[in-house]
């Protein structure tokens, strides 16, 4: 029988991981990515108002962060929140342990830091309530944190469902209390009830914010990098098997790794409801859902802590400077801002897979018959 030539028939394509790409390079190519994301975002927002143009867009931009020291202030410590989450996430997810629960843990640790200070002001110094409140807004952020850690290492629970879960779990706690301390139908804690046990103001009303924020970044930064227990969590997260096998304590790592998680949400919880600024009242919508942007900013940031920094930079200035863009363009809701932010991360996450992966298109081949 003669010869025939067929083609093989594979698919369109197929996905192959990259040789390692340079630091320098990938960087450059996020940097380029997100200057598209922003073009595009100024097209958009040109196009739905007559108010706007390309040109504005980018001004409105830049003064929404830098117009005055106050705006800059303000971004920078909405910025050092996130970071607090984005590390609190981080030990746990370079587990490969979903913690999706950062809301849930920042309420509760609000809620424990105001009930020091409705329950205990006027009794004893305030000193000691702060010192109380510290307390109190760790351990029960930690608790909240370790409930899914322990059904997790001792039934192997799924536990992005348990700490998703336990955020709406927290909100009726939140409003539980709300309701027990405020009278006549309101819905949030007077200035009366939140007299006593306020943070300090050092220099001003952002400023411990962000020191606090620093000392959770270098901790963070020397426990992942330097220290015995963040070698165990790369350990854990690469195998279970390996790690019981070298002899590292799996249970016992998946929970302390989220006590530690859960108490820097519970501190973050801390600065949203103890602080000497506006709104500093436990309410359902305190965390401002930081624990669901943590868990993208520490994802871009691959679990590097000066990469996650980086990217909370990034979200927190675009989104302070959308708030000015939807102001100047006479936008009438933030669906738009939000766009801009949602194609921000689309770009990036697209160029995040494309640094690590390539795509092959099919090619024709032929075999005998």
């Amino acid at each position: 029988m003669a010869n025939e030539k067929t083609a093989v028939r594979e698919p369109l394509f197929h996905i192959s991981k990259r040789d390692e790409m340079p630091t320098w390079k990938s960087a450059i190519i996020y940097v380029v990515s997100v200057v598209a994301a922003l073009l595009l975002g100024s097209i958009i927002c040109t196009l739905a108002s007559p108010k706007g143009d390309p040109i504005k867009f980018f001004t409105s931009l830049y003064k929404g962060v830098f117009a005055s020291d106050r705006k800059i202030w303000e971004t920078l410590r909405d910025m050092s929140l996130l970071v607090s989450v984005s590390m609190a996430l981080l030990p746990a997810f370079k587990m490969k342990f979903w913690n999706l629960g950062g809301n849930g843990q920042i309420l509760m640790g609000g809620l424990a830091a105001n009930a020091c200070m409705i329950y205990l002001g006027g009794v004893i110094p305030d000193v000691w309530i702060i010192v109380i409140s510290v307390i109190a807004s760790m351990v029960v952020g930690a608790i909240w944190a370790v409930i899914p850690a322990i059904f997790k290492a001792l039934f192997d629970a799924n536990e992005s469902l348990f700490t998703l879960m336990m955020n709406y779990i927290a909100q009726c706690f939140v409003t539980l209390f709300i309701a027990l301390w405020v009278k006549g139908g309101s819905s949030v804690l007077t200035d009366d009830q939140l007299a006593h046990g306020r943070l300090p103001v050092v220099g001003n009303q952002f400023l411990l914010t962000i020191l606090v924020s620093v000392a959770v970044f270098v901790f963070m930064f020397v426990y992942t990098k330097y220290m015995k227990g963040g070698y165990e969590l790369s350990v854990v997260g690469d195998s279970q098997n390996t790690a019981k096998y070298v002899g590292i304590n799996v249970k016992g790592v998946i929970i302390r790794t989220l006590i530690i998680s859960g108490a820097i949400c519970g501190l973050v919880g801390l600065m949203l409801t103890s602080g000497n600024y506006a709104n500093a009242a436990i309410g359902v919508g305190t965390a401002k859902n930081m624990g669901f942007t943590a868990i993208m900013t520490t994802w871009l940031g691959n679990c590097n802590p000066l990469a996650i920094l980086a990217s909370c930079a990034l979200v927190s200035i675009v989104s302070k400077g959308m708030t000015q863009v939807r102001m100047d363009f006479k936008m009438t809701s933030d669906s738009f801002s939000n766009l801009v932010v949602g194609i921000i991360y689309f770009f990036i996450i697209a160029c995040s897979f494309l640094i690590q992966y390539k795509i092959n298109l099919r090619k024709k081949k032929t075999e005998d018959k």
